[in-house]
């Protein structure tokens, strides 16, 4: 196995090329020979500097439609069975990511992981409006705790609209998936936002390549985070890779492309060159001679 010190920016390219295909860390292991613990530190490491990367760049973005979404995880473990002194902990049991989408160019603007609660609904619109250059349309969910969150922060300068959805009881697999939507309800909150572009199902969509993407976003199985950190930097990676590497079907190119933010794709190793030089001082291998 190598050490971190030890990696060619081929290797490490290997393991973030799994880590952003779903793959589970000791499945990379296996793939690409690398050991676990220099997984989690490559994770830790590329995932601070794709945070910082990401926190500078996109500023001041020309939006001009926005969906909000959240999709749920865990950490450490289900709260059912959270120790009764873990209980109410930050950063254990069930975990939130707030996603902001333009709806045009498919760009991640920004994210928040958290429990789902004011706080973190406030911390998130908070970010939101503070890379935006111009009045948008807003559409999120029904949750009532973006209400006073919007407000705060957007003022009278917003168009916002939650698409609330209406689901059913009698669903016979209701352990594992939502009873059966049997419609959806339209609110106006604030301003005068366009009925026809009142959806998130940019944002859900885009739920669904979150659990594609990355292992501890897949449910019922084992792959699941342990420390909210090393969620948030999974989180950055993946968040990375959709902005600046996965071309969008539908655009022909990548959101930060469409976006106007860069002039060409990334590859994965555009996003390895954005480790600290310190970590490419490789040792020379003992000879066995």
């Amino acid at each position: 196995m190598e050490g971190m010190k030890q990696l060619t920016k081929e290797q490490r390219c290997a393991v973030v090329r799994c880590l952003v295909d779903g793959v589970s860390i000791r499945a990379t292991t296996r793939i690409t020979g690398v050991a676990k613990n220099t997984i989690q530190k490559l994770t830790r490491a590329l995932g601070e500097a794709c945070l910082a990367y990401q926190d500078n760049l996109l500023r001041k973005l020309p939006c001009k439609r926005i969906q909000c979404d959240e999709i749920w995880n865990f950490c450490y473990c289900k709260d059912k069975n959270l120790p009764d002194e873990m209980r109410g902990q930050p950063g254990v049991g069930s975990m939130w990511t707030f996603t902001a989408l333009c709806a045009d160019t498919k760009l991640i603007l920004s994210w928040k992981l958290g429990a789902r609660d004011a706080a973190n609904a406030n911390a998130f619109m908070r970010d939101v409006a503070s890379r935006l250059t111009q009045q948008v349309q807003l559409t999120t969910d029904g949750m009532n705790k973006y209400l006073d969150a919007v407000s705060d922060h957007f003022g009278p300068f917003i168009d916002y609209a939650q698409l609330v959805k209406l689901y059913g009881t009698d669903h016979e697999d209701y352990r594992y998936s939502p009873g059966k939507c049997l419609g959806t309800k339209r609110k106006t909150i604030f301003g005068n936002p366009d009925p026809k572009h009142v959806s998130t199902s940019h944002a859900e969509r885009q739920n669904l390549n979150i659990r594609m993407q990355n292992r501890r976003f897949t449910r019922l199985t084992n792959a699941f985070s342990k420390k909210a950190e090393m969620l948030a930097y999974s989180i950055a990676i993946t968040f990375m890779y959709h902005n600046f590497v996965r071309v969008h079907q539908t655009l022909g190119t990548t959101p930060a492309v469409k976006a106007g933010i860069d002039n060409h794709r990334w590859t994965i190793g555009d996003i390895v060159d954005l480790l600290p030089l310190t970590i490419y001082n490789t040792r020379p291998q003992k000879s066995h001679n």
